[in-house]
């Protein structure tokens, strides 16, 4: 790992450098999950090596250390895999679930996504696979009833479950891109098929919860309390992981219809400085358009306020100027009429404002924008 420079502790977690130039930050969430371990852990371990006394709390941190350094591996193999594709890697974060692997804006293909996908439960089987390699090499360094024998046990079962777990078919998982894959290699759609995944990822929370309670209750005992903590965190991640990634592909799905076109309001453009009574012509003989008040250059800078208009008495319409009765446009507050999907959603999440004017490929106002038709469109409900 090489240093990410003067990195410092932030709201998000510590920066821990760098490994084949991909940032790593280790959130302040993950040290309640090495926290439990810890805990949880330490009395099995005193119980496992007696006469450790309190150093079995050390071994079980030091399990929270291998699994932290299982999951790291897992987040590089699809940060280098997706790197052979030529995706962006903006960073790993390692969390309280484990951690996640940030990429940039990319066009992939079904294939692609899979492998990248799938890369990170491969690297967990090959440490695993090492790891007993390295056990049944030297017996006598790792012998049962050891802190070595102890860890390496814990490190190797750890990173089978960790790979059997992520290759379980349904979102947030990573065996979800299969279920997506076969379906957008059907249909054509990636959304339909992260949809289908979604659903898939509920399918998979209902088998595990079976799995784990009905050995109980089939025996007619109550399930341990630890039991029922860790399968209520762990269901409760992946349903809400799957609910997500079906939100997110129904939005990607309305993306293309979002056109400032379609959702902009007609309207005019006026001179910077005209009179109000031009103003309230061109309102009586446009009903229910907007006016756009343009600077000597032609960029749009404020919107006539139609209250404000109606309010001023018609003794002193001729000589008002009509930037008295607008409000102010944000900075650059003005798309292209043919502006459209994410390009567009991005362009104007970075605008103050909640007001854009719409030019035509001349220059011309044609529309006027409201942020709330865009996020109505957007995810199909109305903003708070």
């Amino acid at each position: 790992m090489t240093a990410g420079g003067p990195d410092r502790p932030t709201r998000s977690g510590i920066p821990l450098g760098r490994i084949a130039r991909v940032p790593i930050t280790l959130a302040w969430s993950w040290f309640i999950i090495a926290a439990a371990i810890v805990l949880l852990f330490g009395p099995q371990v005193a119980a496992i090596l007696p006469g450790i006394g309190s150093g079995a709390y050390a071994v079980a941190l030091g399990y929270a250390v291998l699994l932290l350094l299982s999951v790291l591996v897992h987040e590089l193999a699809h940060a280098l895999s997706a790197r052979a594709y030529g995706w962006p890697t903006t960073g790993i974060v390692l969390t309280l679930w484990g951690g996640h692997t940030q990429f940039g804006s990319v066009n992939t293909t079904p294939w692609r996504s899979l492998a990248v996908a799938l890369a990170g439960p491969a690297a967990n089987f090959l440490l695993a696979g090492l790891a007993w390699v390295l056990v049944f090499a030297a017996p006598d360094l790792f012998a049962p009833g050891t802190v070595a024998g102890l860890l390496s046990a814990i490190f190797i079962w750890a990173n089978l479950l960790v790979g059997i777990f992520n290759i379980l078919p349904g979102m947030p998982l990573d065996g979800g891109r299969i279920v997506e894959t076969i379906v957008w290699k059907a249909t054509g759609s990636q959304e339909k098929g992260t949809i289908a995944a979604g659903w898939a990822g509920r399918v998979v929370v209902v088998a595990l919860l079976a799995a784990v309670f009905a050995p109980s209750l089939r025996r007619g005992e109550s399930p341990g309390l630890q039991l029922v903590l860790v399968a209520a965190l762990v269901s409760g991640f992946l349903w809400m992981g799957a609910g997500a990634a079906i939100q997110n592909a129904r939005l990607r799905q309305r993306l293309p219809s979002v056109t400032a076109a379609a959702l902009m309001r007609p309207a005019l453009g006026i001179p910077s400085g005209a009179p109000v009574r031009q103003a309230q012509d061109l309102l009586r003989a446009r009903p229910g358009t907007a006016l756009v008040v343009t600077a000597p250059t032609g960029q749009p800078e404020a919107v006539v306020d139609p209250a404000a208009l109606a309010q001023v008495p018609d003794h002193l319409a001729p000589g008002t100027a009509v930037n008295a009765v607008a409000r102010a446009l944000a900075p650059g507050a003005y798309v292209p009429d043919a502006a459209c999907g994410e390009e567009l959603v991005q362009y104007l999440s970075r605008l103050a404002g909640g007001e854009y004017a719409v030019i035509d490929r001349d220059g011309a106002v044609v529309g006027l924008l409201h942020e709330a038709d865009v996020v109505r469109a957007v995810t199909g409900r109305a903003p708070h």
